[in-house]
């Protein structure tokens, strides 16, 4: 009975797992949710909201000091001076519904998406759902440290993801309606360079296609680089959808805002697709969320710090229990290859490690197409307070011990 629309992709492997982790009283580092708050003064902002009256409906595409405070963050920190927070600014419930409502403005059934693997799981969903076809792009597996590990099916190449020119050419066509980035990058915490967006803007051009551009993590960027929006890149400013929100820069993943900026034409379409989607995002979430861009310049710079220490606190312990992993450049997740630890699957290896030990990742076939190019990988979370960390760690070193048992 079901339409087949939905019978191309399962329910969400992040959120299933959470689930098996929370029934096993297992420490999640699946799902990416922090278990620490938003800053005070952003709490504080949000109950002043509702005790002040804004419960009701806001302007659909967003109240008007939040679009201007996202308008004023995209001129001065992603080098786009032309943003108009009326003409080009649109609020969602989250990033999620921003890059459904923006493929739904721009693709059409028979349409190509280009889109690099592994992949944030709904990029390959959203784009089934409005009926057009995903053409992958593989990031080539780093060399790995801590064990001699190697992802099945896949060569090393360098010391970070990459991608074959060659074979990002060969995945665009005549068909081709978007391709879609995310940098930082989720899974694989790859932040791509400014060369490699160069290459993706000139196909871009070439083929008349549109970049959607999902920064949800550009604050959390460990390289020497500054984060580099498409959008910026000669001839990409009205041929781009550039994505963030508040839900990683704030630790705020349950208020669910996020937001489009586009050129006014295909803004005019997002803002139509989002009416019918969600009407709008929470009022009072939004006049928290203005406040939460007006934080002093330092709560920005320190979130790179931020998360350094959390990553670097939690990698040697992957390394010491016999994972291969490479050091993320950007966001708060790394990819670890477990071949050396075990022979299971992704999936039961996941589980495994869930009855055995308490701590849950994500299966990598969820990150893939065809499933099998993840299945000796895991991605794990590092958004949480030191001590979950060390614990999750510790934990972690019996792990083959007991798959052994």
């Amino acid at each position: 009975m079901l339409a087949s629309r939905v019978q191309h992709f399962s329910e969400s492997v992040i959120r299933e797992t959470s689930r098996i982790a929370q029934r096993y009283g297992a420490i999640n580092l699946g799902q990416g949710m922090p278990d620490f708050d938003p800053p005070e003064e952003v709490k504080e902002a949000a109950c002043r909201a509702i005790r002040d009256g804004f419960n009701q409906y806001a302007v659909t595409w967003g109240i008007a000091p939040l679009r201007q405070a996202i308008a004023t963050k995209m001129r001065s920190f992603n080098g786009l001076p032309w943003v108009d927070p009326d003409e080009h600014v649109t609020v969602c419930c989250g990033a999620t519904e921003c890059m459904m409502a923006t493929m739904l403005a721009l693709v059409d059934p028979g349409d190509e998406v280009v889109i690099f693997q592994p992949f944030y799981e709904n990029y390959g969903p959203d784009a089934k759902l409005t009926g057009a076809t995903p053409k992958w792009v593989t990031l080539r597996t780093p060399a790995w440290s801590g064990c001699d590990a190697r992802a099945s099916g896949r060569q090393a190449a360098s010391d970070t993801w990459s991608f074959d020119p060659d074979e990002l050419r060969a995945a665009f066509s005549s068909k081709t309606k978007a391709v879609i980035i995310n940098t930082p990058n989720n899974p694989t915490g790859k932040v791509f360079t400014r060369a490699e967006l160069e290459a993706i803007a000139g196909l871009c051009r070439e083929f008349d296609a549109v970049a959607i551009s999902d920064e949800i993590y550009e604050y959390v960027n460990f390289t020497d680089r500054p984060h580099v929006s498409i959008a910026a890149l000669p001839g990409m400013a009205d041929r781009t959808v550039t994505i963030s929100g508040l839900s990683k820069t704030f630790s705020a993943t349950g208020w669910r805002l996020g937001y489009c900026v586009a050129p006014a034409a295909i803004t005019a379409g997002i803002r139509k697709a989002h009416d019918f989607l969600t009407v709008g995002a929470p009022h009072p979430l939004q006049v928290a969320g203005a406040a939460a861009l007006g934080l002093p310049p330092s709560y920005f710079d320190g979130l790179r710090e931020h998360y350094r220490h959390r990553r670097d606190l939690f990698l040697p312990y992957l390394e010491r229990a016999g994972f291969g992993v490479q050091p993320p450049d950007g966001a708060y997740y790394v990819m670890a290859d477990f071949s050396g630890l075990s022979a299971l699957d992704d999936t039961s290896f996941v589980r495994r490690m869930i009855e055995t030990v308490g701590v849950a990742g994500v299966p990598g076939s969820s990150f893939h197409d065809p499933k099998e190019l993840g299945r000796k990988l895991v991605r794990f979370m590092f958004a949480k307070r030191d001590e979950t960390l060390h614990t999750a760690g510790e934990r972690l070193l019996g792990l083959r011990e007991r798959l052994a048992g």
